[in-house]
């Protein structure tokens, strides 16, 4: 296959060469409404678009999308949006194929036999082989290798298409000035947030204002739900543990309860790693010296801060606390336990460095007493029946609150429980005791007056709960939002006032010739300015530079805005530009010249699918059913 290219390489250039030169009339046909896309026929439900001979189906692209959802490269809420993606980049790669194939492109049983060993299951026994093809894939073997002679096909005619991309030196500098240079604004920021805060709306303001959008607010249905809690903490305090319990499970476990030999210690580390060889000698004087001074009467602690260079321990004045034998590399493990409490050893040599150690308590391998280890115990046994004794209570008051949904306050008050009244539970919002877990909130709402729920779980408790009434959703008066009118109505105007000033003060920046002090005046805002800032950076007091949009284009004195950037809408002036610092362009440039092959590749072989597809669809060689590819959308958007 390989000689077939090398020696069709000039011809399919050519070839090549034609088709991107018909680019941009292709594009322009294909953008003029009613061109370009067949109706769908009732013949051909399941059939998406018919490329010559071949097919792209509905259950393809279904499959497509299930791998994309399993390998968890796409969350399921972005179905919807990223199905059509797939649909168009199906019906391109088989363009792309089907017309290599009218050029004389053709991968060979042998070629694809080749492809197929390369991979992880291709060399697997035909049974087998299917099976994984089948299961793993989701695809039938034949599609499959169709699948796979249509990839080796569009590679190999997208790497003469890109053969020969070449990023000249000017592009590469221009690229890295472009990223580099640097600009400073002055602006005036509009806040709402800030308006807001200020403002002192009437009663009568928010009464016209829900007045005039009543119709946008309803209150949901609401219940009145009562729940019997069972609390594990609550539950544990009852259980009581016995001293014979406690010996028994001491008496069971005490291989757990022996403790090995261990010393409590401190160093300092003067590290070598990746340090050259001529430094050593260096370090490890150093060290000698921090070991003068310490004898000397410093203070270990605070020689350690200063000097030492393991990241774990310095700031701790080198405590390592508690270590055991196995623990340790060997050189500092032998000096460790061959020290005596309060003990400072030699310079230390280990593979990671020169260290001064000092044991501060040592304590011999010791069976844990009893009285050591009760209170543990004493957890392990309540863990061990707390859980038990929760799913119990919490069966009880099931069972009995099912005879009798309107006495839960009884039945828990009979079982030692909690007993939680909520009047007019709305949709999310927290419940007491158990804050805004989403099972019980979705639990609660689809519940009807009179039902009992099953035991629910949040967190560390156990929950059931009754409906005592529902009332039905319906167009709320004033007072049952009136928070939420107040809040709508400030957003509305400090928006509103934000837009007028924001208009205004750059109308006067166009009057004043650029003045912003004078135009923070009128409009009561404050000038600010930023440091120099790249076009990937961010503007000091603004945010991403990408949200001031061309600012970059414009020349020093221009201006600019209203800007929307998130919190707050800016007008500002370009007051500095300050170029690329061009001595650190030799260490960037093969990582820029990359990148710019990369957009070129991307853009010469979007070209390319762009001109196939258009002119195959003209031709009639691709028909598109887009009833069908609606359908099959509509279906993830519902």
């Amino acid at each position: 296959m390989f000689d077939l290219f090398r020696s069709r390489a000039k011809a399919v250039r050519i070839m090549l060469g034609a088709m991107l030169a018909i680019v941009a009339v292709s594009m322009l046909l294909y953008l003029i409404p009613g061109t370009g896309i067949t109706a769908a026929d009732s013949s051909s439900d399941q059939v998406i678009a018919e490329i010559g001979k071949s097919t792209v189906t509905v259950g393809q692209v279904q499959q497509q999308l299930r791998n994309a959802l399993q390998n968890q490269r796409l969350p399921p809420a972005y179905a919807a949006t990223f199905l059509p993606q797939l649909v168009d980049q199906a019906i391109e790669e088989r363009a792309e194929a089907y017309e290599a194939e009218q050029l004389g492109f053709r991968v060979s049983d042998q070629d694809l036999a080749k492809t197929l060993r390369s991979m992880p299951f291709g060399s697997l026994p035909a049974d087998q082989y299917q099976q994984y093809v089948e299961q793993q894939v989701g695809m039938t073997v034949p599609a499959f290798e169709e699948n796979v002679r249509a990839a080796n096909i569009q590679d190999e005619i997208e790497m003469i298409v890109i053969e020969g991309i070449i990023v000249t030196p000017a592009e590469a500098q221009a690229e890295y000035r472009r990223r580099n240079e640097k600009i400073k604004v002055d602006y005036i920021g509009l806040s709402p947030a800030k308006l807001m805060a200020d403002m002192k709306p009437t009663s009568e303001e928010i009464s016209a204002y829900f007045a005039k959008n009543k119709g946008f607010y309803n209150v949901p249905a609401t219940r009145d739900l009562q729940l019997i809690v069972v609390d594990q903490a609550k539950v544990a305090d009852t259980i009581q543990i016995g001293d014979a319990q406690i010996q028994d499970y001491y008496n069971a476990h005490k291989d757990e309860y022996r403790t090995p030999e261990r010393v409590h210690a401190r160093h300092i580390l003067l590290s070598t790693a990746n340090k050259p060889k001529d430094e050593v000698s260096k370090i490890q004087a150093q060290a000698e010296a921090v070991l003068k001074q310490i004898k000397g009467g410093g203070d270990f602690a605070e020689i350690a801060k200063k000097n030492s260079q393991d990241p774990g321990s310095a700031q701790k004045g080198g405590d390592l606390g508690w270590v055991s034998r196995g623990q340790m590399v060997k050189n500092f493990e032998d000096a460790v336990f061959t020290l005596k409490p309060n003990e400072i050893s030699n310079v230390v040599t280990t593979e990671y460095g020169f260290h001064i150690i000092q044991v501060l308590e040592k304590q011999p391998a010791h069976l844990q007493t009893l009285d050591e280890v009760k209170p543990a115990i004493t957890a392990t046994l309540k863990n061990q029946i707390v859980f038990d004794r929760m799913q119990e209570l919490a069966d009880k008051a099931h069972a009995e609150l099912a005879k009798a949904p309107q006495t839960a306050q009884q039945i828990a008050s009979k079982l030692n429980l909690e007993f939680v009244n909520v009047p007019n539970y709305a949709p999310g919002a927290p419940i007491a005791q158990l804050g805004n877990d989403p099972q019980v909130g979705s639990t609660a709402q689809s519940m009807k007056p009179g039902e009992v729920s099953q035991v629910l779980q949040a967190g560390n408790k156990l929950a059931v709960m009754a409906v005592t009434g529902v009332r039905p959703p319906h167009p709320a008066e004033l007072a049952e939002v009136e928070n939420q009118v107040r809040q709508n109505y400030l957003q509305g105007e400090a928006n509103r006032m934000v837009s007028e000033k924001a208009a205004k003060a750059a109308e006067l920046l166009k009057q004043n010739g650029g003045d912003l002090k004078a135009a923070a005046k009128a409009v009561g805002g404050e000038m600010k300015s930023t440091d120099f800032f790249t076009r990937s950076g961010a503007a000091e007091g603004i945010g991403s530079a990408s949200t001031l949009g061309n600012v970059f284009e414009k020349p020093v004195g221009s201006v600019f805005g209203p800007v929307p950037t998130g919190s707050q809408t800016v007008v500002g002036k370009v007051t500095d530009r300050q170029d690329a610092d061009m001595s650190k362009f030799p260490q960037e440039r093969e990582g820029i010249i990359e990148q710019l092959k990369g957009t070129k590749k991307a853009d010469r072989v979007g070209l390319l699918r762009d001109s196939i597809l258009t002119d195959l669809i003209q031709s009639g060689k691709v028909k598109k059913h887009q009833a069908v590819i609606d359908r099959l959308i509509a279906q993830y958007r519902s």
